[in-house]
């Protein structure tokens, strides 16, 4: 083979190797459960900026994320899974607040809830963005000073927010049921009985998450946070080459996002500016989080931001934007070894091994 065929050989290999992660899927949500989703995220953030309390209001739209796990099922059953992830978000943010004030314990419970979440989202196959959203309220949660007085009512917030999604989701819900007339019944999966599979699957997951935790803690980053929310969010990827593609995607999507965010903070806008971000920011996520999840984390990363950072102050903004960097680059390099352990054959092998003693 002359050197110029195996030039071209080679770059149509590569190019069939990254070429997903430029594609499109064709899967769209519907333009009404777009604007409801956002707006849901964003109600609180307007109350908030009406009675100048924006970063009270913060926490609530955190709560407003639940609105994400509505599903295309009858009523009753949309309600409810609503209902209990909205109880899964209470607890999960609970659990950070109660325990910041040791870093130490706080890492051993984020272990504890990820593995909780993992397997019970495994078992009853919620689909995406599954455990992902429980994971970052409760790392939320941590980055809140500790104060045992103030923890019933953060979390009372963070539930104010759910359920105000909670009832936007059920006035959408009617609409797209009995008027709209576009509203297809799709039956939730199964439950997964595998329970070993689950259980061992879960355990690698909390460990990689909490230790990924533990390490940002143990290298004295201002805000540790970032490490596991990355590292949950690549290790949720199917296959290893799909938790590559998500690797790649949420650097390059991060550092672009990061810029999108350095310029939001050296504006300084004020809380009716930020409320009307939050909802541009959050429309275009769901339009994309299900087309290309590279694109998706240029305004995922933004979002976040004006969440965790929007009440730090006296921080140069280039610093604060690099710090995060950092942390997520990190948190995806834990991610990346993590999706390996369980997409690699000896650990499916084990997997199996185990389920087949059943």
């Amino acid at each position: 083979m002359s050197n110029t065929s195996f030039s071209i050989t080679l770059r149509l290999r590569l190019w069939k190797k990254i070429k997903p992660l430029f594609e499109l899927s064709d899967h769209k949500r519907p333009l009404g459960f777009l604007a409801v989703s956002a707006f849901s995220v964003t109600l609180p953030a307007l109350v908030g900026a009406w009675l100048d309390q924006f970063s009270t209001a913060i926490l609530a739209c955190m709560g407003g994320l639940v609105i994400l796990y509505m599903r295309q099922t009858n009523l009753s059953r949309r309600m409810m899974i609503l209902a209990t992830c909205a109880f899964g978000f209470a607890l999960s943010f609970a659990l950070g607040v109660l325990t910041s004030f040791d870093q130490y314990l706080s890492a051993a419970t984020l272990t504890l809830t990820v593995f909780l979440v993992t397997a019970i989202c495994r078992f009853y196959a919620l689909p995406p963005p599954g455990m992902l959203f429980f994971i970052v309220v409760a790392c939320l949660a941590r980055t809140l000073p500790f104060d045992l007085s103030m923890a019933a009512e953060r979390t009372g917030i963070l539930m104010f927010g759910a359920m105000s999604a909670c009832l936007l989701a059920l006035i959408y819900s009617i609409y797209q049921v009995y008027i709209s007339k576009d509203y297809v019944n799709r039956p939730t999966e199964e439950v997964d009985n595998n329970i070993v599979a689950i259980t061992i699957e879960s355990l690698v997951i909390s460990l990689f998450v909490g230790g990924g935790y533990l390490l940002a803690i143990m290298a004295d980053l201002d805000n540790p946070y970032w490490v596991p929310i990355s590292t949950a969010a690549i290790m949720q990827g199917a296959t290893f080459r799909a938790v590559w593609h998500r690797n790649v995607h949420r650097i390059i999507g991060t550092t672009i996002g990061m810029g999108i965010a350095w310029v939001i903070f050296s504006l300084a806008p004020g809380p009716w500016e930020l409320a009307l971000l939050i909802f541009v920011l959050s429309f275009f996520i769901e339009i994309l989080i299900t087309r290309n999840y590279g694109l998706a984390v240029l305004f995922i990363t933004p979002l976040t931001v004006i969440f965790a950072d929007i009440t730090i102050t006296g921080t140069d903004t280039g610093q604060l934007m690099l710090s995060r960097l950092l942390d997520i680059i990190l948190g995806c390099f834990i991610g990346l070894v993590g999706g390996w352990v369980i997409h690699h054959p000896q650990f499916v092998r084990l997997v199996n091994k185990q389920l087949s003693k059943q």
